[in-house]
């Protein structure tokens, strides 16, 4: 770029469509080099440039833990490309159900956004669980399956928990919920059962469909015996799923209250490949 053009906006018109992979955010460095890691492979698979972003957090990690290149959080991001130019953008979330972050959060910014450059259009793609799509329970089913090992089973059956964060809203436990239906279903009597249950949940009534708690569940007659694969329903490394993690004490905690009780946990979901698969039906289906 010539002295004389840098610093100016280009045409209009002249900007692609700008592609976001947006999560929810981490203060924690492994979950941002994870979704790196996931936008690039899904940059490769679509033949176009695809940009990770967060809603929020991610941008307080310092740099040199990011190998030198500080997190994008998607308000900046999106107007820092607005003002070079760009009015086209496709938001693609990396989120397991319609959470507040989708119905409201992202819709929040798209207005303010549209008050600012009219012409303005963006494309928000659903979340990676959708109705009668089976996807997320067939690489459930294949981490799982790993599991299931002659070392840990000891010859018995094991009992399959599927815990995800928790979530204020019944409809994103609900995602979770058949989920656990679908992997129950595709995993058969190769294990003794799969019960969805949550890791955390706010106080009351009102969120008492977050129920049972993964604690509560490996506690409970027969799963606090045995062989126990916790299926974790989560995206990204950090402080609940990562290594050292609450998932992981909780675990340790519930084997140390019950000696006859075995536990494993599988991979997250973003670390499997065939995410990039869900992801790209998504970006398509906003076409």
């Amino acid at each position: 770029m010539s002295k004389s053009s840098a610093g100016h906006k280009m045409p209009r018109g002249s900007v692609p469509p700008y592609v976001l992979l947006v999560d929810n955010g981490s203060l924690q460095p492994a979950a941002t080099r994870q979704l790196r890691k996931i936008a690039a492979a899904l940059g490769r698979r679509l033949g176009k440039k695809v940009t990770p972003v967060s809603l929020l957090h991610s941008d307080q990690v310092p740099a040199k833990k990011l190998g030198g290149r500080k997190a994008e959080i998607l308000r900046s991001a999106v107007e820092q490309r607005l003002h070079r130019g760009g009015r086209e953008f496709v938001i693609v979330p990396l989120f397991f159900g319609r959470s507040r972050a989708l119905t409201e959060f992202i819709p929040e910014l798209i207005n303010q956004w549209r008050l600012q450059e009219p012409k303005l259009k963006v494309r928000l793609a659903a979340p990676l669980a959708v109705g009668g799509d089976d996807q997320l329970a067939r690489i459930l089913e294949t981490q799982v399956r790993a599991k299931l090992t002659p070392g840990f089973l000891r010859g018995q059956r094991a009992r399959v928990a599927l815990v995800d964060h928790g979530s204020p809203v019944k409809t994103v436990t609900q995602v979770r919920n058949r989920l656990a239906t679908q992997l129950r279903r595709r995993l058969g009597p190769s294990v003794a059962g799969v019960a969805p249950c949550s890791m955390e949940r706010r106080p009351g009534a009102d969120y008492e469909f977050n129920e049972p708690l993964l604690e509560t569940l490996l506690a409970t007659s027969p799963w606090n015996t045995g062989p126990v694969i916790v299926a974790q329903l989560f995206l990204l490394p950090g402080r609940h799923a990562g290594p050292g993690g609450d998932i992981e004490r909780i675990c340790r905690q519930a084997r140390e209250k019950s000696p006859g009780l075995r536990t494993v946990r599988t991979k997250l979901v973003g670390e499997d490949p065939a995410l990039e698969a869900i992801l790209t039906d998504r970006f398509l289906a906003t076409k």
